[in-house]
C-alpha cells in the first residue's frame, strides 16, 4: 500500500530547539502602536482564550496493586495499574497538560517512566528510580505533573524499577491539537496494539533470583498482545480480535513493552506503511514484517483490502545473542492476535503469516537502517563528541549475592558499570549543588585501552546548556554480544548514520543530514555501531541505558547532567512539595495520600478496538477527566464577541 502525505508534513516530533524558537519569536513580535488601549486588551484577552481553548489538562489517578491472573494453566499474582493488564491508555492531545497521581498500594517501591515524553523542565517527572526520584514507598503516593507540547503520536509509560515494568505498563497516545491532522490520510480506525512477556511467576523473584546468581534472568514462558498470549500457546485462555471493516485504513500503534526481548511483527495477508516511530513522523516505508526492540513504536497503517476473512497478528522474538548457541528463545514461542473482518464469524480459522527466522539479522536491519525521517533541521557544530562502547563482561560476586559463584554478569559503558545511588537522588543532589558522596563527572568520552578492567561506579557527564551532542555507539562483537536498544531520557535524537563493523572516526559522508529519522530509543546492533545527535538544552539528569531490563541491573547505563542555562526559563525548577523520599522518617514534603483501595480478583480485560474520535470530540479519554478546553472555547467566543464590539466602537469613536 502506497500512502500519499497530506501536503508539506508538519514538524512533528518538535526538538526543544524548536519549542524554545517559538518562544522567542513570540517574544520579539513588534507591538503596534497606533491600536487603541482598548483593542491590545481586548486582543490579549481573545489569544489567552485562544490558548485555553486549545489544550486542557487530563487528570489521573493509577493505583498500583496486585492482583490476580489465570492465564497458561498458572493462576499468578501480579502487580498492575487499576486492575488492568495493559494499564490503562492516557489518551491527550498535543499541548495538554497531564496530570497522574500514583498511588503505591503494592507491597514493592516503584517509579513511573513517561517513556519518550522530553519532560522540558520538568525532569521530577520523569520516573526513573534514583536519577530523578527516590521511589514511591508502599502506602504512599505521588503526583507526576507535565506537558506533552511538542509531541504527537504514540509513546508509552512503564515502571522503572527492579522488573516491575513485565505488567506495570500502558499505552500513552498524543493526537494533533484541534484545527491540526495527521500528516498522512486520516485513518479510519485506530488498534493500540501493546507487546509484551509473560512469566508465570513474580517478576520481582525472576529479577533477584539473577541478580544473587549472578546469572541472566530465566526466559519468559510466553509473548503477550495486549495482555493475552492467544491461541497458539497450551492452556491459552483469551485471544485478542480487532474487527475491521473491508475496504479500510487502520492505523495501528504497535508498543513493544517486553522486558528483554526484540520482536518481529506481521499480520498475514497484509503490508504496513510506517508513518511515525517513538512518535516521531517518518517517510513512509512500505514493508510486511514489523521490528520493534524493547522500549520501540511504531504507527503503521494497513488496507483491509484483502479476500474477507480472519487473519492472525502474530509476534515471535528477534534473538540477537553471539553467538547464536547463547540463544534460548524458541522460535515457535509465537503470541497472536486475530484481525477480523466485519461479518466473518469469529470461529473462521485464522490465516497465518509467514515469520522470519528468530536469528534472522538481515531483515531486522533492513528495517531500522531503511526508515527515514521528515526533512529536519539537523543541530550543529557539534561541541561535544564522544564515542560510546557497549559491552559485556564479568565482575567478581560481591557479598550481596548469596548464591553467585565466582563471577557474575555484568555490563558497562566505556568500561563503566554503572551503579545508582542509595542515598538521594542524582537529580536531588544536581539540584542541591553538592554531589559529593553520591556522582562523580569523569564518565569517559572515550573508549578505554585493550585491556582495560570494567570499574563500577556512578559517572555522570556533564553537558553545558545548549551544546550539541554527538555520540558514536560502538556495539563489538565480543562473546557475548547482543543488540541493544539504549534509551535517551529527556531528548529526541537524529540518527544519522548506522552500521555493521567498526565505525571510522570522521566517517561523516555517510551521515544523514537532511531527513534523518529521530527516536527515543535506538537499536544498536550487534557487531555494529550507530551515530546520535541531539541538542543538550533541557537541564537535569537524563538516564542512557540500554531497555533490556536484564541489563540495567548489570551496569548498561550512565547518566547526562544537563546544567542550567542562564534565563529563569533554562534553570532547573524546584522539587515538587510531595516528592517521594528515600527512606521513611518524618515527612519533609509529603502530604498523607488517600488510603488504597481494596485489592480486587481481576481479570485481563477482552479489549476491542477504540472508536475513531472525530476532529471536534474532546472526551475522557482513558479514565481521564479533563479541564480547560470547554470553558476556554466559552471564553473565546466572548472575547471574540468583545473585540469585534471594541473594534466597532474604535471604528466609529
Amino acid at each position: 500500500m502506497q500512502v500519499a502525505w497530506a501536503g508539506a508534513p508538519r514538524k512533528i516530533c518538535l526538538s526543544l530547539s524548536d519549542r524554545a524558537s517559538r518562544m522567542n519569536r513570540l517574544r520579539a513580535r513588534p507591538r503596534r502602536s497606533s491600536m487603541a488601549p482598548q483593542l491590545l486588551w481586548l486582543a490579549l484577552g481573545l489569544l489567552l482564550a485562544s490558548s485555553a481553548a486549545d489544550a486542557a489538562t487530563a487528570n489521573y489517578t493509577f493505583t498500583v496493586q496486585s492482583m490476580r491472573i489465570n492465564q497458561l494453566c498458572n493462576s499468578t499474582d501480579i502487580i498492575a495499574v487499576n486492575g488492568q493488564l495493559p494499564g490503562p491508555t492516557i489518551d491527550v492531545f498535543e499541548g495538554d497538560e497531564v496530570v497522574v497521581e500514583v498511588i503505591n498500594a503494592s507491597p514493592y517501591n516503584l517509579t513511573i517512566h513517561w517513556h519518550g515524553i522530553m519532560q522540558l523542565l520538568t525532569p521530577w517527572a520523569d520516573g526513573p528510580s534514583m536519577v530523578t526520584q527516590c521511589p514511591i514507598q508502599p502506602n504512599s503516593s505521588y503526583t507526576y505533573r507535565f506537558s506533552v507540547a511538542g509531541h504527537e503520536g504514540t509513546l508509552w509509560w512503564h515502571a522503572h524499577s527492579s522488573f516491575l515494568r513485565a505488567t506495570v505498563y500502558g499505552p500513552f497516545i498524543i493526537r494533533p491539537r484541534s484545527g491540526a491532522a495527521f500528516p498522512f490520510p486520516v485513518p479510519d480506525q485506530e488498534v493500540p496494539v501493546v507487546l509484551g512477556e509473560w512469566w508465570s511467576r513474580n517478576v520481582v523473584d525472576v529479577e533477584k533470583d539473577a541478580v544473587m546468581s549472578g546469572q541472566r534472568p530465566v526466559e519468559s514462558d510466553a509473548y503477550t498482545v495486549n495482555g493475552l498470549t492467544g491461541q497458539l500457546y497450551q492452556c491459552a485462555n483469551e485471544t485478542f480480535t480487532a474487527v475491521v471493516q473491508p475496504n479500510t485504513t487502520v492505523l495501528l500503534r504497535v508498543i513493544n513493552a517486553a522486558l528483554n526481548t526484540h520482536l518481529f511483527f506481521k499480520v498475514a495477508g497484509h503490508n504496513f506503511t510506517v508513518v511515525a516511530v517513538d512518535a516521531c513522523y517518518t517517510a513512509n516505508y512500505a514493508t510486511d514484517t514489523l521490528v520493534l526492540a524493547p522500549g520501540n513504536t511504531v504507527d503503521a497503517l494497513i488496507f483491509t483490502g484483502a479476500a474477507p476473512g480472519s487473519y492472525y497478528m502474530a509476534v515471535q522474538p528477534h534473538d540477537t545473542l553471539s553467538p547464536s548457541t547463547l540463544a534460548t528463545s524458541e522460535d515457535d514461542s509465537t503470541a497472536t492476535a486475530i484481525l477480523l473482518y466485519n461479518g466473518m464469524p469469529a470461529t473462521a480459522t485464522p490465516a497465518m503469516p509467514t515469520m522470519p527466522n528468530s536469528s534472522d539479522t538481515t531483515t531486522a536491519n533492513d528495517f531500522y537502517f531503511g526508515l527515514r525521517g521528515v526533512a529536519a533541521v539537523v543541530p550543529s557544530p557539534v561541541d561535544v563528541s564522544m564515542t560510546i562502547e557497549l559491552g559485556l563482561g564479568q565482575l567478581p560476586c560481591d557479598s550481596t549475592q548469596t548464591s553467585c559463584t565466582g563471577n557474575s554478569f555484568a555490563a558497562a559503558m566505556n568500561g563503566v558499570s554503572f551503579r545508582a545511588p542509595t542515598e538521594i537522588s542524582l537529580l536531588e543532589a544536581q539540584f542541591n549543588g553538592n554531589h559529593t558522596g553520591v556522582y562523580t563527572t569523569d564518565f569517559p568520552d572515550g573508549v578505554p585501552p585493550n585491556g582495560t578492567a570494567m570499574v563500577e561506579g556512578t559517572k555522570v557527564r556533564s553537558l553545558p546548556f545548549n551544546s550539541t551532542v554527538e555520540i558514536v555507539l560502538q556495539n563489538p562483537l565480543a562473546v557475548p554480544a547482543e543488540n541493544h536498544p539504549i534509551h535517551l531520557h529527556g531528548f529526541n535524537f537524529f540518527v544519522l548514520a548506522q552500521g555493521l563493523g567498526t565505525f571510522t572516526p570522521g566517517n561523516t559522508s555517510a551521515y544523514n543530514l537532511v531527513d534523518p529519522v529521530a527516536r527515543n530509543t535506538i537499536a544498536v546492533p550487534t557487531g555494529g555501531w550507530v551515530v546520535i545527535r541531539f541538542l543538550a538544552n533541557n537541564p537535569g539528569m537524563w538516564f542512557f541505558h540500554c531497555h533490556l531490563d536484564a541489563h540495567v541491573p548489570m551496569g548498561l547505563g550512565m547518566v547526562f547532567a544537563v546544567e542550567n542555562g542562564t534565563t529563569p526559563g533554562s534553570m532547573l525548577p524546584p522539587p515538587p512539595d510531595d516528592l517521594p523520599m528515600c527512606k521513611p522518617g518524618p515527612k519533609r514534603r509529603h502530604q498523607e495520600p488517600p488510603p488504597p483501595p481494596p485489592s480486587p480478583e481481576a481479570k485481563v480485560p477482552h479489549l476491542s478496538p477504540p472508536e475513531r474520535p472525530e476532529a471536534a470530540e474532546d472526551p475522557a479519554r482513558g479514565g481521564a477527566t479533563r479541564s480547560g478546553g470547554d470553558e476556554g472555547q466559552r471564553r473565546s467566543v466572548l472575547y471574540l464577541y468583545l473585540l469585534l464590539l471594541g473594534l466597532g466602537l474604535f471604528s466609529f469613536g
